[in-house]
């Protein structure tokens, strides 16, 4: 993940210092090229919007006479627009906290996590509680898992909880293990795991279900420390382009918190919610029903069959080619999961279900394609397919919910895990499309970097920054340059039923938009990470300028 440079946006902060145009005003902006997404007029050169909502697109000419004399016109003669790009699959209030916390993105040794954790800055701990992130066995020397004997050596008596990368198992110290009363007599929770040595005793390492035992001990941040935590996150996105957000599995605070600025008008970009289905919030989500207000809606509702690859929770079919002892996780059974996401079809949510492995997506293909199919359910990740079941998305219509950036993040171990013949269908883009399905592109942050220039580049190359594997990994499943920014775009506008209204830039279409330095689909594709965001338009509204 690279460093992350913060410019607060126009509705936070007004740190952005530029004469806002009038509620009546029509702007113009003219550029090198605009690449509208339709395909009835894929290029235009010109752009013209009033009250949030574009006019026209076109020649120059011609918008310029739908605009009026009146209009405020904008030249960008070396910039690109395109359609405002869509993460569809993220996790907000996460960001906020890793970019407060401590970052073990990266770090190369057990040694060296600790280290860091020891240089933690103020704003990492929470209540006692010493919280940092992104911790990954696979890149550390031996491929094994940390101990809580490294953390106790210089955090004695402060509980510290630091997350995997994938979130999805925790590394916790001594004293937090105490607070929870997890012993060697702990059994195991349903969905869960406690890593223990050869004596029984937990290492300090908790797997999916098993992490709630112990964070449930951990005290929620105050108001003010969520606020600065939603506002950093959705600044970043902002910055970054994205005009729109699918929140994966989001709690009733955050969302009352972002219901209330989305009524006095202070969300910069969109959030397209997925109430967290799982937790002892349920049947208030259920109670609730879904939501739509100006730039936040809630009409989804997350769920989970399994848990991730790098720590060995996704549930498959046969057990681990690199452990033959473990098939994965259910972190529900399939009768309970079945009964949620019945209940939740039948209060009109769209149901999207995590699930990695291949057991898990035969799993949700089964539940989902006897709901709904109006409702447009989704699978998160779908990473992990058999090859029988390609082909039943289309059929269901049921969306396939992809991070590019999991592929390229995965690739130098996914294959010691599920062996040669699993792999084929892993990270399957060009498979699923080619099948007919819908599919839509995020990058799941802050398991990944939130910046959707790395998801076109990897969704195109299958190659990591360095260009490694030449060629790119599995490159039968790579995607062209249009196909990559669709998933970004009109793909993920089908996802949150907005392919009426955004995805596109076309007449009656919202004004969300962004203006870059080059064209990310001609460009060569290892120069698309470095594109520049010049400007990031939601709503006919600038919420992002770069000085």
């Amino acid at each position: 993940m690279r460093e992350i440079v913060f410019l607060s946006s126009l509705l936070f902060l007004g740190c952005i210092k530029r004469v806002a145009p009038g509620p009546d005003s029509t702007i113009v902006f003219v550029a090198k090229k605009i690449r509208t997404q339709n395909f009835q007029k894929p290029f235009a050169q010109a752009i013209a919007w009033k009250h949030g909502k574009i006019l026209a697109s076109g020649t120059e000419r011609e918008v310029l006479a739908v605009a009026g004399g009146d209009a405020i016109v904008e030249r960008f003669p070396d910039a690109v627009i395109i359609p405002g790009l869509v993460d569809a699959h993220a996790h907000v209030e996460s960001l906020g906290r890793s970019l407060s916390t401590v970052s073990l993105f990266e770090a190369t040794s057990e040694a060296d996590a600790v280290e860091r954790v020891q240089a933690a800055p103020k704003t990492a701990f929470q209540g006692e509680w010493l919280i940092g992130r992104a911790w990954d066995q696979n890149d550390w020397p031996g491929q094994q898992f940390p101990s809580r004997a490294t953390l106790d050596a210089v955090f004695p008596k402060t509980p510290v909880w630091l997350t995997r990368v994938d979130g999805h198992a925790a590394w916790v110290n001594s004293a937090a293990l105490e607070r929870a009363g997890i012993t060697a007599k702990t059994p195991d929770p349903e969905g869960g795991q406690i890593i223990r040595d050869a004596k029984g005793e937990p290492t300090g390492v908790l797997i999916d279900n098993a992490m709630d035992v112990v964070g449930a001990k951990i005290p929620l941040p105050s108001d003010e420390e969520l606020q600065r935590r939603l506002k950093l996150a959705l600044e970043t996105c902002a910055r970054l382009g994205l005009t729109q957000v699918h929140d994966a599995g989001m709690d009733m605070r955050t969302f009352r918190q972002l219901q209330t600025w989305d009524m006095v008008g202070s969300l910069p970009v969109r959030l397209y919610v997925m109430a967290d289905g799982q937790g002892a919030e349920a049947d208030a989500w259920l109670g609730l029903g879904t939501f739509s207000g100006r730039l936040l809606e809630m009409k989804a509702v997350k769920l989970y069959v399994d848990g991730a690859l790098g720590s060995r929770g996704a549930l498959l079919h046969a057990p681990y080619s690199d452990e033959p002892a473990r098939s994965g996780l259910a972190l529900i059974s399939t009768v309970a999961f079945e009964a949620k996401a019945k209940a939740f079809n039948e209060r009109g949510f769209q149901v999207a279900v995590h699930a990695i492995g291949d057991k898990a997506n035969t799993i949700a293909l089964d539940v989902l394609s006897g709901l709904d199919r109006k409702l447009r359910h989704r699978i998160e990740h779908a990473q992990i397919l058999r090859a029988e079941d390609v082909e039943r998305f289309a059929k269901s219509g049921i969306i396939a919910s992809f991070q590019p950036t999991h592929a390229t993040s995965d690739m130098p171990w996914a294959e010691k895990r599920v062996g040669a013949e699993r792999i084929k269908f892993a990270y399957a883009w060009r498979s699923l499309l080619d099948s007919g399905a819908h599919v839509a592109f995020g990058s799941d942050f802050p398991v990944e970097d939130p910046d959707p220039r790395l998801g076109l580049y990897a969704a195109r190359t299958r190659e990591d920054l360095k260009g490694q594997p030449p060629g790119g990994w599995k490159p039968e499943q790579k995607l062209t340059g249009e196909e990559a920014l669709a998933g970004f775009t009109s793909g993920a506008a089908y996802a949150a039923f907005a392919e009426d209204r955004r995805g596109q830039l076309r007449e009656g279409f919202d004004a969300d938009f962004v203006v870059l330095s080059a064209d990310p689909v001609e460009v060569d594709p290892k120069e698309v990470p470095n594109l520049k965001v010049l400007i990031t338009v939601v709503n006919g509204v600038d919420v992002f300028r770069a000085p």
